[in-house]
């Protein structure tokens, strides 16, 4: 392969996923309804990862995606649920069904937002919706909350 055919192929690739420029040659509307079709499978792949987030978005689940990942490049279905998911709740709008699945892995898994998410070594404690989640020695215990 020619260094200038893998420079296009890159740029290209960047287009889709990155929210880099079209290049030259390429039809923008084309480009970009591959781009929100490819929104859409990083939606459906990271559904499958987090179904208490995807279901209490419902219908507004892939809009949440695009949202949230558009010109992201992907990281994984885990990783690019993660980030709609602290996304959603930056912004003050993570549904309340989501909110202890997120503190679960929060409290499993440590994430930096660059790389990937990493298994706890440390204990770690974060509370949900009704629960604490508590992480020791690799295991994570959900306590619920008493009502007062």
């Amino acid at each position: 392969m020619s260094a200038g055919l893998a420079a296009r192929q890159a740029a290209l690739v960047d287009a889709l996923v990155a929210g880099a420029p079209v290049p030259d040659g390429f039809d923008p509307v084309r480009l970009a309804t591959t781009r929100r079709a490819l929104l859409r499978k990083r939606a459906g792949e990271a559904a499958r990862h987090w179904p208490l987030l995807a279901a209490a978005l419902g219908p507004g689940w892939p809009t949440a995606v695009a949202e949230a990942l558009d010109g992201v490049p992907p990281g994984g279905s885990l990783r690019d649920g993660r980030d709609v998911a602290r996304w959603l709740r930056a912004a003050g709008r993570l549904p309340a069904g989501a909110v202890d699945e997120l503190a679960a892995r929060e409290v499993a898994t440590r994430y930096d937002g660059s790389g990937a998410p990493r298994a706890r070594r440390a204990p770690a404690v974060r509370r949900g919706r009704g629960s604490v989640f508590v992480q020791v020695g690799g295991r994570t215990l959900r306590l619920r909350l008493r009502n007062r």
